[in-house]
């Protein structure tokens, strides 16, 4: 509304309530302000009454002018009838000549006031109807109005059946419910024509109005054309009224752009709308009183009286209404007596109920009010349903019909003029709410209630544009690209099932204790009624009629409890939207002719004419043609719609909401791990989204993002699918499977493009390399349309997850090819060249792990550029493995091809370290690199330390090398962190320092010469075995490498004593070699432990137990080193009893050598007897030396014990 509120409060002063004992609460007042409202106190009774002007078109309001006496009000002023600054734009409205309420005024109110509709507001109706029927009980004048409800809201509107019957007659539109009218009520209906006297009671208030608003206009002499001027135009009101009424057949053009240029009379006429809250109940009320400023009062309104006829009850209650709807705190009477002006009087609004003549209760009014709010809320319970409210004139009996149940009795449902009004106001109401649903979702469901309504009213064939439009709006309630909120969300959104109030359903009359609804003794008479008052006597008792019945919300949502219900709700209306617009299409020569150039005004965004940046068309072409999507010279639709079109514009939403819904459809579907039944969906997107491009002529940003978002989760489903292959038969099944629904929207998206842009993306291939081809395919098309345009910068989020995933894609890629060339080289037993094959798979492979770092570097994701310079540097060690030669293994050299591949390998794991800058970052990662890089090493130097490289390097320089191989790799080797790959680290640490030791070892034996240099290997040597040994030790798992090292150190020590001469030295030798086997007591009780498990396995029967119990025990290597064991330590202790014996004949004194002497004996002698037993098992061998030791261990200690 253009209009600014009207100037000033419409109200007291301050001071007024201790001057007159009335408070009302000015416009100027919050509607917050006063809880309570004002309160009006008269007689003891308490009535509460508060108005809030919500509009005014009214001008400022100027005092009026005080007529002197002998005043001929039946001369017409200078100003009668002419526009004037004073009135405003509202006309001769705002002085009471178009006094008679247009049909369906209450809709143009709801229009405006949306907000209050359906939520806030018991009534919205014009004042004139309101005073009716408050006055139902003192008037035996007839009342007929017609009842519509939108939630909890009223909607009450005059239904003239005299207009509505003259129409009938002239167009046969109304003849259902004359003959209605005819049968039940008034058999002998003739018009009624209003009196001489009511026109002249007319002309003279117009005439005393204009006057007051102008005291200086000159009467002028009344001509007769000017008097017949003044009758003529009350009846072309009357008569134009008539013609406002809608047809039933109007077309949808009716849905103007311009709401207040509606022919259905849905325009806000009124000069003030008021938020009147009386008692309890809030109303929205349209008024045209003339106010007035002077007197006491800023505020006053202006009644005329014939001196010779006193003020009656319904005038009374009339002024009283009228003011306290208004605010007005004074009433101004004027008496004249045959058109002279007699005198003025001023009557405080409080003191109209106790006038002479017109006294009444205010609290009966108020018991009135709420008894018949409480009758129509109890009984015009359903939406859409137009509702009629009839009183004969001199009845006592007020009838309720539903006139839409009536009408659908007759042949033709649609014969109800009021279908096409509320079907209209329903959805403009909807509309209106749409625009505001970001604001307020609670509302979604009254939205979606009067969508539904508004859909059974309207005739699919002949309102096809509105009916798609309903439903595209239907299915725009449904927020797809939001997480569910339905469980957590505001309780009116959950409260009511989807069925929480149905149509269909009976409504039971309300019974109370009087039977005040039951029907009356005569069936014929009033079984068509839905409720009937039998005596209008009954509105004045207090809660006569208890609204039990409340009017059930109609915010009731359907609570959607996942994903794919709430989106196949919006298919079902998006395909009901497709529908029309198809049929429409189909049959656009039958529809009947509509206004051209009258749009209806669809509250959808017309995204064609918004324009998409400039080139993105050209760009979006290019891709499309490269993607094979295009057809030849077909960028339009094939059904022969025409763009720009109503139908153009709807299907392009239509079809961009089933492609979001099956977008989405298929995300579930991916979470579930439903892969095949998410490729269908994303199939179906994918195919909307085609149609759409080749409908569209501008293309936009956002959908070209919504594409890059399909591509991206179409990518997605290839690689699960390729990941999947074992239940590849289920995926297929639910691939192929299709709803009925599913196909009637592909029907109608066939009726305009082929659909097949992006098949290659959607097939579901057997073979794992076109699948992870094709998702790569899907990633790199994603990324692409995000380099149109600027949709690169406007979404960072999603151009960051597209470039992941293609780094993720390109390395499976890159894995699987790697994998195909191990499996390649695996194969390969005796050729000694690598294949070009094999040669082709490593450029693939190492091609996709490039790219694939590129696209992590490019978004600075170290992690995952680090897990593919790993991936990188294990294709390198492939390459290294297929380079070592399948030739004869005794001639084997490591070859400088395999060196080059490994020293790559390292390169790309120290890259991948770096690019991880600190473990912090990620440790797992970094451990991970660590280790890689560690056996990298390892490798290397194993392999140049087995097969030497001595034809084209020096034994020194070799060993140089596989001794700084070997610390590197120890470098990289984290023994100390508690991980689960802790063990395999110590394990590694302990073989590397055991390799390291036997080549020392080796070396020494080998080495003639240098004596420094041989020292040197002597020492670093004994450091690698003791090392090797305690990180042994610590496994658990390890015993026979343990074993093996220890006699390593023994054999070392024997090495040693060679080359000793004195008999000290050699005995100082010999007895840290015994002290070495008796460490070896770990490692055989470990071996003990293993094997008394074992043997006591086939015990419980289970012998397919016994044989797998303990496969990490490899008894051939136990008995092989058991073997050794026995042999080094009968020779130790026998060289040890040998020289001490010598050295016992030198010194005699000796205590401690006597007493080991005596623990070698008899410790030798066992050994001998327990070798010498050939049938001892293995078990029985190692009790035997696990007993030795502890008494080798014994033994030292007590000599050692005796020394001091």
């Amino acid at each position: 509304m253009g209009d600014a509120k009207e100037a000033g409060a419409e109200g007291p002063p301050a001071g007024a309530a201790a001057r007159g004992g009335l408070s009302l609460l000015s416009q100027g007042e919050s509607e917050e302000s006063s809880a309570q409202g004002s309160a009006l106190f008269l007689g003891g009774n308490e009535v509460k009454s508060r108005a809030v002007v919500k509009y005014s078109s009214a001008p400022p309001r100027t005092a009026f002018a005080r007529l002197e006496e002998k005043t001929d009000l039946k001369l017409p002023p200078a100003n009668w009838l002419r526009e004037s600054a004073k009135l405003g734009p509202a006309g001769t409205t705002i002085l009471g000549n178009s006094k008679k309420s247009k049909p369906f005024s209450s809709f143009g109110m709801a229009y405006d006031f949306i907000d209050s509709v359906g939520n806030d507001v018991d009534v919205v109706s014009d004042s004139e109807n309101i005073k009716k029927l408050l006055k139902i009980p003192y008037s035996k004048s007839h009342v007929s109005m017609a009842v519509h409800r939108i939630g909890r809201t009223l909607l009450l509107d005059e239904l003239d059946i005299q207009e509505l019957f003259m129409r009938s007659s002239q167009t046969g539109d109304w003849t259902w419910l004359k003959e209605f009218y005819q049968r039940l009520i008034d058999q002998k209906w003739q018009r009624k024509k209003k009196s001489k006297e009511h026109w002249y009671q007319k002309a003279i208030l117009s005439k005393f109005l204009y006057y007051s608003i102008n005291g200086d206009g000159a009467a002028q002499p009344v001509s007769s054309t000017a008097e017949q001027q003044e009758s003529s135009s009350s009846d072309q009101t009357n008569d134009s009224e008539g013609a406002s009424w809608p047809a039933p057949f109007e077309m949808p053009s009716s849905v103007s752009e311009d709401p207040s240029a509606s022919s259905q009379g849905l325009k806000n006429d009124f000069v003030r709308n008021i938020l009147w809250t009386f008692e309890d109940i809030h109303m929205l009320v349209g008024s045209n009183m003339p106010i007035f400023g002077g007197g006491r009062y800023p505020a006053v309104s202006l009644r005329l009286r014939d001196n010779n006829k006193p003020i009656n009850v319904l005038t009374g209650i009339d002024y009283w209404l009228d003011n306290l709807i208004c605010n007005v705190p004074e009433l101004v009477m004027c008496f004249h007596v045959n058109g002279i002006v007699q005198k003025y009087e001023m009557i405080k609004t409080e003191e109209i109920p106790n006038l002479e003549n017109s006294n009444f209760s205010t609290k009966v009014i108020k018991d009135i009010a709420q008894n018949i709010l409480s009758f129509l809320k109890s009984n015009c319970t359903k939406e859409g349903h137009t509702y009629w409210l009839f009183k004969a004139s001199g009845s006592d009996i007020v009838k309720l019909y539903d006139l839409t149940t009536l009408c659908e009795e007759t042949e033709d449902k649609y014969q109800n003029p009021f279908t096409m009004p509320v079907a209209i106001l329903l959805y403009k109401v909807a509309c209106n709410m749409m625009m505001k649903k970001n604001q307020n979702k609670k509302h979604y469901g009254t939205i979606r209630t009067l969508l539904l309504n508004c859909l059974k009213l309207l005739d699919k064939s002949r309102h096809p544009q509105i009916i798609a439009s309903a439903n595209y709006m239907l299915s725009e309630l449904f927020q797809l690209d939001e997480p569910k909120k339905e469980e957590n969300s505001e309780s009116p959104l959950n409260e009511n099932s989807d069925e929480s109030y149905s149509e269909e359903e009976e409504e039971m009359p309300d019974s109370d204790e009087n039977g005040s609804y039951s029907t009356s003794s005569d069936p014929s008479d009033d079984s068509k009624a839905v409720a009937i008052i039998k005596s209008v006597g009954e509105l004045s008792v207090p809660e006569k009629y208890k609204s039990i019945h409340q009017i059930r919300p109609s915010c009731a949502f359907p609570v959607c409890h996942d994903t794919e219900e709430r989106c196949r709700l919006v298919l079902s209306y998006v395909l009901e939207g497709l529908k029309s617009v198809d049929s429409s299409i189909k049959k656009e020569s039958d529809l009947p002719a509509a206004d051209p150039s009258t749009p209806i005004p669809l509250k959808y965004e017309d995204e064609s004419s918004r324009g998409g940046p400039e080139g993105l068309e050209k760009q979006m072409a290019l891709f499309l043609d490269k993607m094979g999507s295009l057809q030849k010279g077909n960028y339009s639709s094939q059904s022969g719609m025409i763009p720009g079109s109503w139908q153009h514009k709807m299907k392009l939403q239509l079809i961009l909401k089933s492609s979001k819904a099956y977008y989405v459809l298929s995300d579930a579907a991916m979470s579930l791990q439903k892969y095949g039944r998410a490729l269908r969906y994303i199939k179906l997107a994918l195919q909307s989204h085609d149609t759409y491009c080749c409908l569209c002529t501008n293309m936009l940003s956002e959908v070209l993002l919504f594409l890059s978002q399909y591509l991206t989760l179409c990518g997605d489903i290839q690689l699960m699918l390729a990941q999947n292959a074992n239940n590849r038969a289920a995926h297929l099944e639910e691939f192929h499977y299709q709803t009925k629904e599913d196909q009637e929207i592909l029907h109608s998206l066939h009726r305009e493009s082929s659909c097949q842009g992006f098949a290659w993306a959607t097939d579901l291939s057997t073979d794992l390399e076109s699948q992870l081809s094709v998702s790569c395919k899907c990633y790199e098309a994603a990324n692409e349309i995000l380099q149109f345009s600027d949709l690169k910068s406007q979404n960072p989020e999603h151009y960051v997850q597209v470039l992941k995933r293609m780094g993720n894609i390109r390395n499976e890629i890159g894995v699987f090819y790697m994998n195909q060339a191990a499996a390649l080289q695996s194969e390969r037993l005796v050729s000694k060249s690598v294949s070009a094959a094999e040669q082709q798979l490593w450029k693939k492979s190492f091609s996709c792990f490039e790219k694939g770092i590129h696209n992590f570097e490019s978004i600075e994701d170290a992690t995952n550029a680090a897990l593919l310079l790993c991936n990188t540097g294990r294709l390198m060690r492939i390459c290294a493995q297929a380079h070592c030669g399948a030739g004869d293994e005794l001639k084997r050299e490591f070859s400088p091809e395999e060196g080059l591949y490994y020293n790559k390998a390292i390169d790309y794991y120290l890259k991948a370290l770096r690019s991880l800058g600190t473990r912090d970052i990620h440790p797992a990662v970094w451990d991970s690199v660590n280790w890689e890089l560690s056996t990298t090493y390892f490798t290397m130097a194993t392999l140049q330390q087995d097969y030497a490289p001595l034809s084209r390097k020096a034994q020194e320089q070799i060993e140089k090398e596989v001794s700084e191989a070997m610390m590197k790799s120890l470098k990289y080797c984290d023994v100390d962190s508690v991980s689960a790959r802790q063990p395999l680290c110590q394990y590694r640490a302990a073989t590397i320092h055991h390799r390291l030791a036997s080549m020392y070892h080796s070396c020494l034996r080998n080495q003639v010469g240098d004596e420094h240099l041989r020292k040197q290997h002597r020492v670093l040597a004994d450091l690698h075995y003791s090392k090797a040994a305690k990180l042994f030790q610590l496994l658990k798992d390890a015993p026979c490498e343990l074993l093996r090292v220890q006699l390593e150190r023994v054999a070392f020590a024997e090495f040693q004593m060679t080359s000793q001469n004195s008999n000290v030295g050699k005995l100082k030798t010999l007895s840290g070699a015994l002290d070495i086997m008796v460490r070896t007591e770990h490692a055989f009780q470990l071996i003990q432990k293993e094997l008394i498990e074992e043997f006591g396995q086939p015990k419980s029967g289970d012998t397919a137990a016994a044989a797998d119990a303990s496969p990490s025990l490899n008894r051939e290597e136990v008995m092989k080193l058991l073997s050794i064991f026995e042999s080094r330590l009968s020779f130790l202790l026998l060289q040890s009893i040998k020289l001490l014996s010598s050295t016992k004949k030198k010194t005699s004194n000796n205590i401690e050598d006597d007493t080991i002497l005596k623990t070698n004996k008899h410790i030798y002698s066992q050994l001998l007897r327990a070798t010498a037993n050939k049938t001892a098992t293995l078990l029985e061998r190692i009790n035997v030396i696990v007993h030795l030791l502890g008494q080798l261990a014994a033994g030292s200690a007590a000599s050692s014990n005796a020394v001091q």
